[in-house]
Order: structure tokens, then sequence, then C-alpha cells
């Protein structure tokens, strides 16, 4: 064993130093030397931190440049870590290697790894065992242990949720939508420009259902643009190049265009001869298979499809019987009935519209099962050529819970601002379930958000609203929210909704899940950090890290945790905290990791932030990657944490 550990001592320093022997020719470095030599050694690094610890190897000698010594023990600083050689060493009965057997009984006692762990151990091997002699001898080196930990392989999300794996031929009213608002905007609701920008962003982010608002142009040319507003108009020809050439990027699954139509008959026609030149065979333009639609067609049947959402004059039938048939010129009307209440949130496009005070108060305290007054009948133009086609996703004016149940059918779909919607989910919550099981239901921000802000989606999500749409423009935790969520089912946009949210029989109420509750038990022990954002107030990589666990879910799932501060250390906090969670409805949960800065005694500062669904989360030792506000991934920060739950 003496020989065996010395000739593991010998092959790992041959190793290394045949890597770096060659830049030490003239006897030292500097840091950009430094840098290029830990980018050979394939080390991910934050250039503050290796800035900090580079500084503080010089300054002893006040010097600019480091010997080889220097530079093993800057190496050891950024890449042994503690914790994982403790762990490392509890396997490792002489500290140095781990066996075959040894990593195989790593992995089914620490890692819940019980299938296949002969085959996996091996596959660890071959990936990150980077000393050639260790790999042939199916060893894993202290090295390779790191190389594996950090990697994507002990990612907290769970392997098999990184493709899709859900059954994708339920309906398409059975899945959550990723869904868009006011696409084309990527700053504020008034002054801000429209860019193309914004459709290939949301696209890129597997975003599958995107909102066009449409006016008509100058020159016969329809553009979009937040109408009444001095937002700057691009063309909706644009728009569809766009579309057509990122629709299926990041997903095969359908694309949902939800057009805000605001055209002339005329310019309508425009639009639909843009949608089928540019789009061809893309676009859906027939029903599949039987021309009676009972039920939706599945995301597996509409790969490669898109779809126009959009007011439609009459029924699928009609259309299809209208096949063949030149429409050029003919137009259809569509009478709707318009309210005088705040709650239709009708003015979604209208931001600057405000109400007064009286009014206000007179929709609060009406219940939100009461039918509105009448105001007055409008009639809305549609051309026939953009009218048939919409197929499977017609968008009818919401009126109520019973007249949708009464009159919808299965492939019409409703538009509901997010006030009104709020109100239905705290008391109506069972008939929003029903409805929403039945019917694609649009939630919408509501008007007065200029600024382009976010309501919380968690809460439509509770209910089951297929589309709840956000601006994907405005960081913050109701995005990350809605990235964490379609993270899931290989972030294709589609994530087949919990069994008691499509079952037309459901009762469950997310205020009172009763027999719906399936608790899971949840540990969770925060380790450690490794090369966390330096705080924007230091000069050089300090901060005084605390980490935030919150659950979104149903109401009484909804809990945050904080853990201590650790003080003047970002490079790598060590807390050896534990968290322990009962969660009712695991099946609508999320987790939130946020690393925040602590600034004073009422402030902290965001320094990084890793959502994901609950179910998503592996089992046992797992690192946590960490991301900006932006929704940029921050390599090499992570957080080490040991996940445990029945």
């Amino acid at each position: 064993m003496t020989w065996g550990r010395c000739f593991l001592n010998v092959i790992s320093c041959t190793w290394f130093l045949n890597i770096i022997q060659d830049e030490f020719m003239n006897g030292k470095i500097d840091l950009d030397s430094t840098m290029k030599l830990l980018e050979k050694l394939h080390v991910t690094f934050d250039v503050a931190h290796v800035k900090h610890v580079f500084k503080k190897t010089v300054d002893k000698r006040k010097v600019h440049t480091i010997n080889i010594e220097d530079f093993r023990a800057i190496y050891r600083t950024m890449v042994h870590r503690t914790e994982f050689h403790e762990l490392f060493c509890a396997y490792s009965p002489n500290r140095k290697i781990l066996a075959d057997t040894e990593l195989i009984e790593f992995l089914k006692k620490e890692q819940f790894q019980t299938e296949d762990s002969e085959i996996r151990a091996l596959e660890i091997i071959l990936k990150y065992e980077p000393v050639e002699e260790v790999r042939k001898r199916r060893q894993l080196s202290f090295e390779g242990f790191i190389r594996y930990m950090s990697s994507e392989d002990s990612s907290i999300f769970k392997k098999d949720h990184r493709t899709v794996y859900q059954d994708m031929n339920h309906p398409l009213c059975d899945y959550f939508i990723s869904s868009s608002h006011n696409t084309y905007l990527i700053s504020d609701q008034l002054i801000g420009p429209s860019d193309l920008f914004g459709y290939i962003s949301a696209l890129l982010k597997g975003c599958r259902c995107l909102e066009i608002d449409c006016w008509d142009g100058s020159n016969n040319e329809p553009v979009v643009y937040h109408g009444h507003t001095l937002t700057s108009k691009i063309s909706f020809c644009s728009v569809i190049h766009v579309i057509d050439k990122y629709a299926f990027a990041a997903s095969e699954y359908p694309v949902i265009l939800s057009l805000e139509n605001h055209c002339s008959p005329k310019q309508q026609e425009i639009m639909a001869e843009h949608l089928e030149n540019i789009l061809g065979d893309k676009l859906l333009t027939s029903t599949i298979g039987d021309s009676v639609v009972t039920q939706l067609p599945s995301p597996e049947a509409l790969k490669f499809k898109i779809l126009v959402k959009n007011k439609k004059v009459g029924t699928i039938e009609e259309t299809m019987l209208r096949k063949g048939q030149d429409s050029h010129g003919e137009t259809g009307e569509i009478f709707e009935e318009e309210y005088t209440s705040e709650e239709d949130e009708t003015d979604e496009k209208a931001p600057l519209q405000q109400k007064s005070d009286s009014s206000k108060r007179k929709s609060e305290n009406r219940p939100s099962s009461l039918p509105r007054k009448k105001a007055k009948m409008k009639k809305i133009k549609i051309a026939i050529e953009l009218s048939d086609l919409v197929i499977y996703t017609k968008s009818e004016k919401f009126v109520s819970f019973e007249h949708s149940l009464a009159n919808q059918k299965c492939y019409e779909n409703n538009s509901i601002g997010e006030v009104k919607a709020r109100k239905f989910v705290k008391h109506s919550g069972n008939e929003f379930v029903s409805h929403t099981s039945r019917f694609i239901t649009r939630i919408y921000p509501k008007g007065t958000r200029a600024n382009s802000s976010n309501y919380n989606p968690q809460e439509f999500w509770n209910v089951g609203c297929q589309m709840v749409a956000l601006n994907f423009q405005t960081p913050g935790v109701q995005m990350e929210l809605q990235n964490g969520k379609f993270l899931d089912n290989g972030g294709c946009g589609y994530i087949l909704k919990p069994e008691f949210l499509r079952n037309r029989s459901s009762t469950f109420n997310p205020y009172n899940v009763g027999r719906y509750s399936k608790p899971m038990s949840l540990s969770i022990r925060l380790i450690s950090g490794h090369q966390l954002p330096p705080s924007n107030l230091s000069k050089t990589n300090k901060a005084d890290p605390l980490v935030q666990i919150e659950i979104y879910g149903v109401p009484d799932d909804q809990v945050k945790r904080k853990s201590s501060v650790i003080k003047s250390n970002a490079l790598s906090p060590r807390w050896d905290e534990t968290f322990s969670f009962t969660v009712q409805v695991p099946e609508l949960a999320l987790i939130r990791f946020c690393v925040e800065d602590e600034i004073s005694l009422v402030a902290n500062e965001f320094l990084g932030q890793y959502t994901l669904p609950l179910l998503s989360l592996s089992k046992g030792y797992c690192n946590v990657p960490l991301f900006s506000k932006n929704g940029g991934k921050l390599e090499p920060a992570s957080l080490f944490v040991y996940v445990w739950y029945y």
C-alpha cells in the first residue's frame, strides 16, 4: 500500500508537471500567464478570485511574478475544495484514489444511484479522470473526483428531466405552455423600442406562445408596436421572417402566434399572405385528421407547426368546407359584448388609462361571479383569409365560467387579465380549475404595468392556466420562476399538468388542497459556496454571503428560509446548515436558491440564484449552478448541497 501511494503521488505530480512545466522555462510567470495556465488545466474561474489569490501570493515578496510552487498553491486554493476532500477521504482508504468498487459504493450510498452503478462508475472514470495511468487502472484520483462533483452530472437538476420525458400525446390544453406578453418590446410599454430581438430571445428560451400586436401601416404593410403609445414600429413581415427562422431552434413543439389584431380587413389579408408565403408548410392551415373537432390535438401531433391564435368567423368545420375557394376581399363580422367593468381589463394595450377611485371600489365590492352590466355591442370585421388560418386556437371573449361550460368549443380559448384572474383564484378556485381542464386560458399583465413589470405566475399555474404570459424582457423573481419551471421536460416549452389539473371532474382548489395533498418531506444541507460573485461594494473578491431557500407553490407551501451570513468570503464560504420542509403539493412547487450579499442589517444585494421544479431535484451531493439577474450563467459560481426527500 505504501508503494502504491508513492506510485500515485509520482504519477499525479508527473501529470501536473507535464502540463505546466513549459510555462516555467524562464522560472516565473505573471497573472495573465497564471490564468492561461488554469485554462490549460480546464479550470473555470472568476477573474476577481484568481487576481485576489495571486495578489496575496506576490504581496508577501513584493514582486509581480510567481514560481512553480506558488502556482501549485494557487491551483490548490482554487480547485482542491476541503468539502470535496472530506467526502473523497470517507470512501478512499488510502486518501489518494477511489477504486471502481469504492466509487460504486459512493454512488449507491450517497448519490442514490442503485441502478447500473457499475456502468455509471466506469463512465465517470473515463469522462473525468485526467491522469491516464489512473484511468487505465479503472480508478478515480482526487483530481477526477473534483471534476465529477463540479460537473453537470452532479447538478441538482435531475439528468432525465433535461430531455423530453413526459407524455406529449395529451390534448394541448393539458400542458403549461411557455408564453410571452408583448414579445416585440424589449423595454417599457410606453416609449421603449420594438425590436425583432424580442422574438429571437423568447424563442431561444423555448417560449412557445408569442404575442404580435398588429396595426395598419403605410404602403399597405401592417406594423407591430404597442398601439396608442410612443413605442417604435417594426414591420409584421419582418417579425414573421424571424419567427420562421427561429421557431424550432430550441424546441420542436408547436409555436402559437397570439395576434392582437387592430388592422383593417385589407391589411389583415396582407397579414394572411405573409403568414402563408413566409411560413409555408410550417403554418397549420387545416385540421389534423377529422374536420369535426371534439378534442385538441397533442403537441406531438403538432410538432414543427405554427398556429395562429386570433378571433375567427364561424367554426372550423365551415373553414374546412371553404378549402380551395378564393376568399379574397371577403369579410365576416363578430359581435362582442363590451362591459363597463375594469375587471375585463380590455385595456391590456392602453396602459395610460386610469380608473377613478369610485369605479375601482365598485368593481372590488362586486362578487366575481355576478354578471357585469352590458354597455354596448362591439362589431369587429375580420378578413376571411386571416380567419381561415385560425384552426385550433380561436380567441373567444371570456364572459363567465358558466357561459364557457355551456357554450365554448374545445378549440376556443380565453384571455383573462391578471386582476380579474386573481379574484377568480381566490373566490372561485374550483370553477377556475374546471375551466382550465377544458379550455386553454391565457393570463396577461394589467395595463398599468407601464414599466413592463411582471405578476407572480405561480398563482395562475396553481389553477392550471396554460398560457401565463410574462414580459420576458424584465428580470426578477417572476421570470426566474418562469425559467425554472420550464427547465423541466427538456426545456421544450410544454409541461404536462398534474392529473388533478387535467381531470374534468377535479375539485382541486389551491387554497384548500384537502385530499389532493401528497406531502413530501425535503431536507437540504447547505454545505458551501464556490467562487461566488464578489460584492459590488468590494474592491477585491469579498462578499458577506447568505443563502435564502424558498418554496413557491400553493399558498400553504410558500415558505422562505435563510442561512447565516459568512463574513468576507465569496471564494469558499462554508455553512453546513440543514433546512427541512414539508410540501403539500410537490407537483406544483418550485424551489429557489438565492445568494445575497448582506450590505447592512436591513439591505441585501443579489449575487445569484437558481430555480427549478421540486420534482426535478436530484438526491445526494449536488452542485447548484447560479444565474445572474438577466438569466446568464455565473460559471463557476455555485453552491454545494446535500438533498434528501421521501
